[in-house]
C-alpha cells in the first residue's frame, strides 16, 4: 500500500492534522460543520458536556455530548476551498493511520451535517424558513479536480440544468451530487426540500451587482426557473456541493441544512437571521440526539 508523504498530509508536533489541529480521538463520528467560527460556541452551548476544544486559524472544533450522542462541531470558514481542507482532513483522521501514513483497510463513514445560512431562490420559501438540500449543484469547480461520477438521476438533472442555463459553456463545468438518504429522512418536518446551488463567491457569482458588471446577468432568473421532474432549485450558498461531492467520493453521509436569511426574488432580508440560525441549531441537535445514526 502507498505511504502518504509528509508534504501531502501534514501532521504537526502533537500528532494533529495541520489545518484543523485535531487528533483522531478528538472528533466524533457525527460532525456538524458551520461556516462562521463564532457559530461553533452557539452549537456547543447546547451540549450536555464538552470534552475537547481547540482553534487553529478559522478552524474551531468543539467535541462533546448531547444525551448519549457524541458530536463534534467544526467551523470551516466560507467557501468550497475551505471545505476541501476540512473534509479531506476529517476523512484522514478516521481513515488514514497517522503513524504509518497508510490508508486503513477498514474505513469509517462519518455523518457530516452542515448548519448554515442561505438565500432563497423561490418566492414561496420565505426568510427565516429552513431548507434541507436534496442535492448540491456546484458552480465552483472544486470537484472537477477530483475523479468523480454521477448516478443516472444526477446525470439527467445536470444535463437538463446545463441545457437550461448554458452555464457550462461560459462560467464553469457544473457538477451535482445527492444528499445522504439516511440523514435526509430524519429532517423532513418543517423543512423545504430542493436543489442547493453552490457558488464560488457572494457577489458576482450570486448575481449581485455593485460596481462590476456581470457576465451572466440572467443567472438568478435561470436558477429560479429551472425544473426537472419534481426537482427544482430552492436556494444557493457557498459550501453544500463541495461537502456532498467529497462526501460521496470518500463514502461519508452528508446533509446540508440551511436557515434562509434572504429571499432573492422578493428582495427581503431577515430581520433577525441569528434567531433563525439558533432555531435551526436546536432542531438539528434534537434530531441528532433522537436519531438512530
Amino acid at each position: 500500500m502507498r505511504i502518504i508523504e509528509s508534504s501531502e498530509l501534514i501532521i504537526n508536533a502533537r500528532g494533529a492534522l495541520y489545518h484543523v489541529n485535531c487528533r483522531p480521538e478528538e472528533i466524533a463520528s457525527t460532525i456538524i460543520t458551520v461556516g462562521d467560527p463564532d457559530r461553533v460556541k452557539e452549537v456547543s452551548k447546547h451540549f450536555d458536556r464538552i470534552e475537547f476544544t481547540n482553534q487553529h486559524r478559522e478552524f474551531i472544533t468543539h467535541t462533546g455530548w448531547v444525551g448519549n450522542k457524541r458530536i463534534s462541531v467544526i467551523s470551516t470558514g466560507i467557501g468550497p476551498d475551505n471545505i476541501d481542507i476540512v473534509i479531506n482532513e476529517l476523512d484522514a483522521l478516521v481513515n488514514i493511520d497517522l503513524e504509518t501514513r497508510m490508508v486503513k483497510s477498514d474505513l469509517t463513514a462519518l455523518n457530516i451535517i452542515r448548519v448554515g445560512t442561505s438565500g432563497s431562490l423561490q418566492r414561496e420559501i420565505p426568510v427565516d424558513s429552513f431548507v434541507a438540500s436534496t442535492h448540491g449543484l456546484g458552480l465552483d469547480n472544486l470537484l472537477n479536480f477530483y475523479t468523480h461520477t454521477c448516478n443516472a438521476e444526477e446525470a439527467q438533472i445536470l444535463n437538463a440544468f446545463i441545457q437550461h442555463t448554458q452555464i457550462g459553456n461560459s462560467i464553469s463545468a457544473p457538477y451535482i451530487n445527492a444528499a445522504s438518504a439516511k440523514l435526509m429522512k430524519e429532517f423532513v418536518s418543517d423543512f423545504h426540500h430542493g436543489i442547493t446551488v453552490t457558488c464560488p463567491g457572494f457577489y458576482g457569482p450570486q448575481g449581485r451587482i455593485l460596481r462590476m458588471g456581470l457576465s451572466h446577468p440572467q443567472l438568478i432568473d435561470q436558477l429560479t426557473g429551472f425544473q426537472y421532474g419534481n426537482h427544482r432549485i430552492t436556494n444557493f450558498e457557498m459550501e453544500t456541493s463541495a461537502i456532498y461531492g467529497m462526501g460521496k467520493i470518500l463514502g461519508h453521509h452528508c446533509l446540508s441544512l440551511n436557515a434562509i436569511v434572504a429571499n432573492r426574488i422578493t428582495k427581503e432580508f431577515s430581520a433577525d437571521g441569528n434567531a433563525a440560525v439558533q432555531k435551526l441549531i436546536v432542531k438539528t441537535l434534537e434530531t441528532i440526539s433522537g436519531s438512530a445514526f
